[in-house]
């Protein structure tokens, strides 16, 4: 059986990945920069509605994944609060100034995880890292559950003939998870190609805002969106799922 797991950057976009079947949800913030913490309020309020787990991202900020001092106090007392409030697992990665895994940080994290008896995904710093096979001998040494990854490139296209050789070198010891880029287009390629069982996609589709007044005189970000915003679609979810085990 072939699995989906859904990015979702908001309670709304959770929801609609339960109704469109997914596995389970990856919660995060601010996807459009490759995801960052979601806020504790929104993971409560999400887990109040969902039956399948959840996985909130652990990533105080956008852009490399070296951490200061202070960071990864911040990171540990994520943990701590995601895990009181019940959740499935986290999702973790933490490099050193190398390329390499920051063993030492990412054992504390996980071993948090396996001591609250939840989950633990080591998400796409692994793409970052200098030696992506060597990386992933760490991560199972670490005892980390899955690895997200596009095969070190911007997509999991672009990446596919790397993701398949990691899945045969995994050999089942951990689950290698192939995401950036997936979609209803492209996923039953990606499921022949790379012989992975579980996948991973944000699935979006992009709505316009329900506002009258508009002051177009102002900018608050970088793309000047301020009136669409992007929510997963569980009819995408629906179809993709549809392609996993045909």
């Amino acid at each position: 059986m072939i699995t989906l797991e859904v990015c979702a950057n908001s309670i709304t976009s959770a929801i609609a990945a339960q109704n469109g079947g997914a596995t389970r949800v990856e919660l995060c913030d601010n996807l459009n920069a490759g995801g960052t913490t979601p806020s504790f309020g929104q993971f409560v309020e999400t887990k109040k509605l969902l039956q399948i787990p959840v996985y909130p991202l652990i990533r105080p900020r956008t852009g490399d994944f070296l951490y200061s001092d202070l960071e990864f106090e911040v990171m540990k007392t994520d943990v701590t609060n995601f895990i009181a409030a019940g959740c499935e697992g986290i999702v973790i990665g933490i490099l050193k100034t190398d390329g390499t895994i920051d063993r030492a940080r990412c054992a504390i994290l996980v071993n948090m995880a396996k001591a609250a008896g939840i989950k633990c995904t080591f998400h796409r710093a692994f793409d970052m890292c200098r030696d992506l096979f060597e990386a992933m001998e760490v991560i199972i040494d670490l005892g980390c559950d899955k690895i997200l990854t596009s095969g070190g490139k911007s997509t999991a296209m672009e990446g596919v003939t790397t993701i398949a050789r990691l899945v045969k070198a995994a050999a089942g010891r951990i689950s290698i998870m192939p995401g950036s880029g997936i979609n209803e287009h492209n996923i039953a390629y990606l499921v022949s190609f790379t012989g992975a069982k579980e996948f991973h996609t944000s699935g979006r589709k992009t709505i316009d805002s329900m506002m009258e007044y508009r002051n177009e005189h102002i900018l608050l970000n970088d793309t000047g969106e301020e009136f669409t915003q992007e929510v997963t679609d569980a009819e995408k979810l629906r179809k993709m799922i549809e392609l996993l085990n045909v």
